[in-house]
């Protein structure tokens, strides 16, 4: 069958399922492309299907705080929706902005800030529907059209690039939106110290639903009542003490933004890598990159153990930075390399390697879906065309 006869912009799970299966050769899903150039790039010549089509809510249960949407949904426009009840997905991912859908936020494993105090999409996603690389229709969580019997589907889709499956459905858990908020920000400028100064924080009373550092300042969100957080912020500047102060709402604002726009930077000569280590560990680990890889736009949760950064986008160099983050059992992974810069994706491969490649074989065996995009850690089949 051609590619030309298959519709390749479907607006229904039926349609997904059709082109899925009809599509000759590898494919890829697409959606609003704003990770397209995450992780590893994808092999050959491989036919878009666009999910984008699957958009908006499907079912909205605000009792049990429950919503279903199709994958291609823009998060923002999601937020919007449910915000009208009070409610929200506690996931504030910086390229939201940029129109990030639910099932690529899924898709790459991006998180944002609020991961703290509510986790990743492994723990806000109870279901999700998932079109296999032979067409077949799965489901996990809710109401079942096919189990995949042995498989977590939610943590298997997570961070997997769409190299499992076509994600179609998303089922997530839902919170209510806070009736307060308050940023206190707390000057620190060496990276080096940042693990204390995390501590500083999380091991006071005062619970921070967020905690991130950027331009020299860590920023702690507390949300809760008017009268609770007012309290809370204060007792946390008392217990900081010098160089901690609460934000008015107009500098608070301010600061996330910039936060965000750090995350999300996307320089023309640079790449941006993302790393995750033990938070103990994540002073040292930046203050080396720094001294000897030139990182540069450095943002960080001491507490979560997660920063992004910019380094030269030049391959010896980022396959250093890989390097030195898994010597410190760390993971890293490219989040946006100049245009035609050909730079490591990935670090050295996991113990996990060999599980990864033999549920990739279960799933896909010729590697239809995504090829490439977790290599090396997922090579190309021998005899697949690239």
């Amino acid at each position: 069958m051609s590619t030309a006869s298959v519709n390749t912009s479907p607006t229904s799970l039926v349609e997904l399922r059709d082109a899925v299966r009809d599509t000759p050769g590898p494919v890829v899903a697409t959606g609003a492309g704003t990770a397209a150039d995450w992780g590893a790039p994808v092999v050959g010549d491989a036919t878009p299907v666009s999910v984008a089509g699957l958009s908006g809510v499907i079912a909205h249960n605000p009792g049990d705080m429950t919503v279903s949407v199709g994958a291609g949904t823009p998060l923002s426009e999601l937020q919007d929706t449910l915000a009208g009840s009070g409610q929200r997905v506690a996931l504030d991912a910086a390229r939201v902005r940029r129109g990030a859908t639910v099932g690529g936020l899924l898709a790459t494993a991006d998180a944002g800030p609020l991961a703290l105090g509510f986790g990743s999409l492994r723990d806000l996603v109870i279901g999700v529907t998932v079109v296999l690389a032979d067409g077949t229709v799965a489901r996990s969580g809710g109401h079942v059209i096919k189990n995949v019997a042995g498989y977590d589907l939610t943590k298997l889709l997570h961070g997997a690039y769409g190299t499992f499956g076509v994600i179609a459905e998303v089922v997530l858990r839902l919170h209510p939106l806070p009736p307060a908020t308050r940023t206190v920000a707390y000057r620190v400028a060496d990276p080096a110290d940042l693990p204390g100064a995390g501590r500083a924080v999380t091991d006071t009373p005062v619970e921070a639903a967020a905690l991130e550092w950027v331009d020299g300042r860590l920023l702690a969100l507390l949300e809760g009542t008017e009268a609770g957080v007012e309290g809370r912020a204060g007792r946390l500047v008392d217990l900081l003490g010098t160089g901690a102060e609460v934000l008015s709402p107009a500098d608070a604002d301010a600061a996330w933004d910039a936060h965000r726009a750090a995350v999300d930077r996307r320089p023309d000569d640079r790449a941006v890598v993302r790393v995750g280590v033990a938070p103990t560990r994540l002073g040292d680990l930046l203050t080396g990159l720094v001294a000897d890889a030139g990182a540069d736009d450095v943002t960080a949760a001491p507490a979560t153990g997660v920063a992004t950064l910019t380094v030269p986008a030049e391959a010896a160099l980022v396959d250093a930075v890989h390097a030195r983050v898994a010597g410190v059992g760390g993971t890293s992974t490219l989040r946006a390399r100049p245009a035609g810069a050909a730079v490591p994706a990935w670090g050295p491969a996991p113990s996990s390697a060999a599980l990864l490649r033999a549920v990739a074989t279960a799933f896909d065996p010729d590697q239809r879906l995504g090829r490439g995009r977790l290599a090396p850690w997922l090579p190309v089949p021998e005899g697949a065309s690239a």
